[in-house]
């Protein structure tokens, strides 16, 4: 790999209490290491770093979101959590702009150390309120070798006025290779099984060839995430789904949450 990889892939969302309501998309998201933005701004003529292009990428869109670079927000999140050596390599999974515009539900950075090994996922949350928070989790060693990694975390950030505050989200992240798969179960405090959103894709080497493919599949793609967010929503008020009221995002933008190993060390 290169640093920089597209992926095409299925997004799916069911909803399952009290009445089941499913869709599914198909999208391209891109794998970028963050320290090689600007080579790659340089070496792709559709593809621009915190400027206006066909696709590309912004720094103001995460992070701090102030447009300052991304490594040192990433850096302290890992530092305050005892993961300073998985700061090697960053990667962020997520949507591209696509001619200035984007909306990332969910892009997630994933850490490596010196040796390649995967040792944390940083799971960073916006609502179409504006709202942004992350979740951080390591990823135990020997989970990083294609292997699915198992991870939970208590919800504290409000996406969905159909969906209460409350809650855990247990992650299944099958690590980015030549294909990548993200899962998301949110569990209710009652222990059931309340929502299951999936993302997996498979790769495909980032060039101009395959960005200019991207784009003429998808030329509405940031947009239709975002219409497709608030006609679904429109559904599930005509169905009658219950209103949350919004609530303010935690004051911390960043929160950790528990690899399975962890969690069994817990209990035992």
């Amino acid at each position: 790999m290169n640093g920089a990889d597209l992926y095409w892939c299925r997004v799916m969302h069911e909803r399952l209490l009290p009445f089941r309501h499913k869709f599914e998309y198909r999208v391209f998201s891109l794998l970028l290491d963050i320290d090689r933005l600007g080579e790659l701004d340089r070496g792709l003529r559709l593809f621009g770093y915190n400027r206006f292009a066909l696709i590309g990428f912004n720094d103001r869109d995460h992070g701090p979101r102030d447009g300052s670079p991304l490594r040192p927000w990433v850096e302290a999140a890992l530092a305050e959590y005892g993961l300073r050596d998985a700061a090697a390599q960053i990667r962020i999974f997520c949507f591209p702009r696509l001619l200035g515009y984007v909306f990332n539900p969910l892009s997630v950075f994933f850490c490596y150390d010196a040796e390649g090994r995967l040792r944390a996922t940083l799971y960073e949350v916006k609502n179409t309120f504006g709202d942004q928070h992350a979740y951080l989790i390591d990823v135990p060693p020997g989970k990083n070798s294609g292997k699915t990694v198992d991870q939970s975390v208590t919800k504290r950030f409000h996406v969905s006025p159909f969906l209460p505050l409350e809650g855990e989200y247990q992650f299944r992240i099958l690590p980015p290779g030549e294909k990548i798969g993200i899962m998301i179960r949110q569990i209710g405090r009652s222990g059931a099984l309340q929502m299951i959103a999936t993302q997996s894709g498979r790769r495909e080497d980032l060039s101009d060839h395959s960005l200019l493919k991207a784009f003429i599949r998808h030329p509405l793609m940031t947009v239709k995430v975002m219409a497709g967010i608030h006609w679904e929503a429109l559904q599930l008020w005509r169905k009658g789904a219950a209103f949350f009221r919004w609530t303010a995002p935690p004051q911390k933008a960043v929160s950790a949450g528990k690899s399975k190993d962890e969690i069994r060390e817990s209990q035992a």
